[in-house]
């Protein structure tokens, strides 16, 4: 070793093979990590598709309801513009029906100079008519109690066969009293 080439050789030899191990290692770990990321990115990508598919149902979904609301507003609208339309013509009839029958009742004009009296006859009409409603429902009432007054008639039925029975021993005892 005095002249150290045995000690150079020993050290280039060593270098050499460091060399070559973290040159092994690095390709390994260059290996693996470029795996890693080739792995990661098929599965973010399956991940994307897969989320691409349920926002695109979700889509589909939300278009078929709003398809569905829009096509039951526009048959509510249908019915209730039909119900408008019915109202109205029903409305025109009855006023027509009121026009006629003033027209045949009165003169035209009797109808200028009693303008003042028609509104006095209508509010004095319109308190006889609302009395009268209320006789009617009386009546209504009054039709409807002898239904519930049935359990009072089979009371009153069991009280004659008592008297019945009663009577029938009061004509015994005056045959009895007319044999003495």
């Amino acid at each position: 070793m005095s002249n150290g080439n045995g000690v150079t050789a020993t050290l280039s030899e060593a270098v050499e093979s460091v060399k070559e191990t973290v040159a092994g290692v690095g390709t390994a770990i260059a290996t693996t990590a470029e795996s890693a990321v080739a792995s990661a990115g098929e599965t973010a990508a399956k991940v994307k598709e897969a989320a691409g598919k349920r926002v695109a149902g979700a889509r589909q979904g939300v278009t078929r309801a709003k398809a569905a609301v829009k096509k039951a507003v526009t048959r509510a609208k249908g019915k209730l513009a039909t119900a408008r339309d019915q109202a109205k013509a029903e409305a025109d009839a009855l006023r027509r029906k009121k026009a006629a029958k003033a027209a045949t009742g009165k003169p035209a004009a009797k109808k200028a100079a009693a303008g003042k009296a028609t509104a006095k006859k209508a509010a004095k009409k319109a308190a006889p008519k609302v009395a009268a409603g209320k006789v009617a429902t009386k009546k209504a009432a009054a039709a409807k109690r002898p239904a519930t007054k049935a359990p009072a008639r089979k009371a009153a039925v069991a009280r004659p066969a008592a008297k019945k029975a009663a009577t029938r021993k009061a004509p015994a005892k005056k045959a009895a009293r007319a044999r003495k």
